[in-house]
């Protein structure tokens, strides 16, 4: 990987190592707002490894995720009805190997945060099946890297375009993090698709989207609680098509190949 000031994975995941368990409060951090563990602080002007990530709920609506995770001030969204994920501005262009080692490095304290939302699956995701050989830049997630996991119900998805109709109790989470060009790494949300009995969401095509922040808080789930921040994942993701479930794949250069 390539950045400016001559950052180098190195530096960053020994910063990581160094300072990991360091409490830092974020700006504008809201009272009660729970940090995940091995938040970390300014290194010399160089790396910020946040752990902790984008603070949720009413401190995105007072922008400190535009602070925390780069999102550019030119684009407003409206934090309480948002109708896309919260852009990365400058993010770094990095190698899958790098991008690997980032991501093992902090899965740990990503997971401690995530379960603190009390969901099962926010824990339990990182033991089912991945189905992307390194952690991946998507532009519909704001240009976040992410990784594709699914439970055993959702085993067909590895056939991507071939997985047809995922069944009820299918469960499909992509866990994401930033990286920004001056070499900043911050945890993103836990995205999560949930296939529900036939009938129980039709507007949604029986899919349940949630999204869990950095800090294991709430942002949405559709049908529940901030339904309306999250309404625009269902949206988004009829885009694919009933032909395939509502699904988006992999990219083929990231898949990884199954043999059953």
């Amino acid at each position: 990987m390539s950045l400016p000031r001559q950052v180098t994975i190195l530096q960053i995941l020994q910063s990581f190592q160094s300072l990991r368990g360091l409490r830092a409060p974020l700006p504008d951090r809201k009272v009660g707002t729970r940090l995940g563990g091995g938040s970390m602080v300014l290194v010399g002007g160089l790396i910020v490894l946040g752990a902790a990530g984008a603070v949720a709920g009413g401190l995105w609506a007072r922008h400190a995720a535009a602070q925390s995770e780069g999102e550019t001030t030119r684009e407003a969204v409206n934090p309480q009805r948002p109708s896309r994920h919260f852009r990365i501005e400058r993010p770094a262009d990095l190698t899958g190997p790098d991008a690997l080692v980032i991501y093992n490095r902090i899965l740990d304290d990503m997971v401690a945060a995530y379960r603190l939302s009390g969901f099962d699956f926010a824990e339990s995701y990182r033991r089912w099946r991945r189905f992307n050989t390194v952690p991946y830049r998507s532009a519909q997630h704001g240009e976040r890297y992410v990784n594709n996991y699914g439970n055993a119900a959702a085993a067909a998805y590895r056939h991507f375009e071939d997985a047809g109709k995922m069944p009820p109790g299918a469960i499909l989470a992509k866990d994401s993090f930033a990286v920004t060009r001056r070499g900043d790494v911050f945890t993103g949300p836990l995205f999560v698709m949930e296939k529900l009995p036939p009938g129980s969401s039709p507007q949604s095509h029986d899919w349940r989207y949630t999204m869990i922040m950095p800090d294991g808080s709430l942002f949405g789930m559709t049908g529940g609680e901030g339904t309306e921040r999250v309404q625009f994942c269902a949206e988004c993701h009829k885009v694919a098509g009933d032909e395939n479930d509502d699904l988006f794949f992999v990219p083929p250069e990231y898949r990884i190949r199954f043999f059953d």
